[in-house]
């Protein structure tokens, strides 16, 4: 029973962290001793009360903090694309999605209506990657217009059997909404891609 109290307790203390919450830790213990002993010094309807107004607070500050949060991933962004668009081999197309050709292939090119085999990594502009294809040892099948933009202009430019690398442009990822706990808002996002084939 210890460990599981601890385990609790420190799910707890880094869920809290993680969200920003500064907390009294005497007052934060003393809470819990009286919560599950029923000896609360508090009425309901007050507790209710501050509860409502800190999860007010809470809200306003994480949309604050995410706000700054996409600002900063956004200006890094600009800043890494328009250093690479002059790097060798980088090709920069019309909506501004830059790509580099590794190696080409000799198949036919996909329609944005096709479902296309690929293997992937994808990458945050600090090298850290969120998603391998190439990791799990499986390619991935979709169609290609039910990606995000930059895919599906990057790989209508591949025949099969081509390895690009794309380097896209928040706006043709997942702009402002990010996309789970590792792309942030406002991303830009680097992906080597294999284009195995048009199915």
């Amino acid at each position: 029973m210890k460990k599981v109290s601890y385990a609790i307790g420190s799910q707890m203390g880094e869920s809290l962290t993680s969200q920003g919450v500064e907390l009294d830790i005497d007052s934060f213990i003393q809470g819990i001793r009286d919560g599950i002993a029923g000896t609360s010094t508090m009425k309901a309807e007050e507790i209710s009360q501050i509860m409502m107004a800190f999860q007010t607070e809470m809200r306003e500050k994480q949309n604050q903090m995410r706000i700054e949060k996409a600002a900063k991933n956004k200006a890094e962004g600009t800043a890494f694309l328009e250093k690479n668009k002059t790097a060798e081999g980088v090709k920069v197309t019309e909506s501004g999605l830059q790509y580099k050709i590794n190696s080409e292939g000799t198949g036919k090119k996909p329609k944005e209506t096709d479902r296309v085999k690929v293997h992937y990594t994808g990458k945050l502009i600090d090298g850290t990657v969120f998603d391998s294809s190439v990791e799990r040892g499986t390619p991935a099948e979709f169609a290609v217009n039910g990606v995000i933009k930059g895919w599906v202009e990057g790989l209508q430019l591949m025949n099969e059997g081509a390895k690009y690398t794309f380097y896209i442009p928040s706006d043709l990822a997942y702009g402002e909404r990010g996309a789970g706990a590792k792309i942030g808002p406002d991303a830009m996002l680097i992906f080597d891609v294999e284009l195995i084939e048009i199915k």
